[in-house]
């Protein structure tokens, strides 16, 4: 039995999901964390079968301070699992301490984020994003955008798996949807952080909502910018159409699409986002940002619909558009839903994992004879 050392920034739904895959194929694998992060864990408790190291890391929010320290000890769980190969991610952290140890076969595997924003840092960031697909046997991503930024940056394309996860469809579902309420619910699931442009989203909901008396917002999440948020409607004059229930977990959340007449995103930066799989799978009209990993999902007036990225404005525009053309939902509903059993079914895209794991055996193979007909 072959051993997997799957390396995180931390523990999310996707992890879970990639850790039960692994295990359902008859790997032996164990679970790096890298930091304990505030927000957005996932409450469940690891896969049955899959062995959680105990190392330096996990305990605490990640620091560079900590990055020698971390490396140090990442050599000694190698030295000591001994693992067939290791799949790391996100790029410039868990990707760069895996491929600083030297270990192969590495899998890098693209969070989106850290193409599409954290490698544009600086030079430094340039740096090791390159050195990680210099030293990576194969590369996964989950969209064509990501694609081509690893493309980019060194990563043969030969090399690079590109699938977009998915999500379970029987969990989100349009089952039991109704199209006839008088009032309208805008959902938003992302965390309250800058990235994810959620004081947009909140302007723009403020900018709608005085247009139109039927609109209401449900905020899921928590984050570094609630003072902000908070801020923002109350100075509107709409705490009182805007509801807080917190941290969801994975069991209670399909209840809230469900309820949603509208799910809306204003986040600068995604590659495949799970979110929108999830609004699409539940038969959520969409409004969300014009971003590269947004049109590869959403065909305005089809799925839902486009606005400029960071226009608060334009957003709240089409918000009101969206609200006074209601009668369309049902039949977005029905189109989001096939788009999300044709494209985002994880049941059958998550097979495509071990296509990227079959690149990195052969090219760690092909290294090995390299250096076998050298000596």
């Amino acid at each position: 039995m072959k051993r997997i050392l799957y390396f995180s920034r931390s523990y999310t739904v996707h992890d879970h999901r990639f850790l039960t895959a692994l295990v359902s194929a008859d790997y032996q694998v164990y679970y790096l964390c890298l930091e304990k992060h505030p927000y957005a864990l996932d409450e469940r408790v690891l896969p049955e079968g899959v062995k959680q190291v105990d190392w330096a890391g996990g305990k605490r929010p990640f620091s560079w301070l900590d990055f020698p320290r971390l490396l140090v000890d990442l050599k000694r769980v190698l030295a000591e699992v001994k693992p067939d190969l290791v799949q790391a991610g996100p790029i410039q952290t868990a990707a760069l301490l895996a491929a600083l140890t030297g270990y192969q076969p590495l899998i890098s595997m693209s969070w989106g984020y850290d193409l599409l924003i954290d490698a544009e840092r600086n030079a430094i960031w340039r740096w090791a994003t390159r050195y990680v697909f210099r030293h990576s046997a194969a590369m996964l991503g989950d969209c064509n955008t990501i694609r081509k930024k690893a493309i980019a940056y060194g990563m043969a394309d030969e090399r690079i798996v590109t699938f977009p996860w998915g999500v379970d469809l029987d969990q989100f579902s349009p089952g039991g949807k109704r199209y006839d309420r008088e009032t309208i619910t805008m959902l938003s699931t992302r965390s309250w952080e800058p990235i994810y442009g959620v004081d947009i989203l909140a302007q723009a909901f403020v900018f709608a909502a005085r247009q139109q008396a039927s609109l209401q917002l449900v905020m899921l999440g928590n984050g570094s910018m609630k003072n902000q948020l908070m801020e923002i409607f109350r100075e509107a004059g709409m705490l009182e159409r805007v509801s807080f229930p917190g941290q969801i977990g994975q069991a209670d959340l399909p209840s809230y699409y469900l309820h949603a007449d509208i799910y809306a995103c204003a986040s600068h930066s995604d590659g495949t986002s799970i979110s929108l799989l999830e609004a699409l799978a539940s038969g959520c009209p969409v409004i969300v940002s014009d971003i590269p990993g947004n049109r590869e999902w959403v065909t305005p007036g089809v799925h839902g619909w486009l606005f400029p990225d960071g226009n608060a404005r334009a957003m709240g525009q089409v918000i009101i558009n969206a609200v006074e053309n209601r009668q369309q939902f049902k039949e977005i509903s029905y189109a989001t839903r096939l788009l999300a059993e044709q494209r985002a079914d994880w049941n059958k895209n998550f097979h495509q994992l071990f296509n990227v794991y079959k690149l990195a055996f052969q090219y760690a193979d092909k290294k090995l004879e390299h250096r076998q007909v050298i000596q």
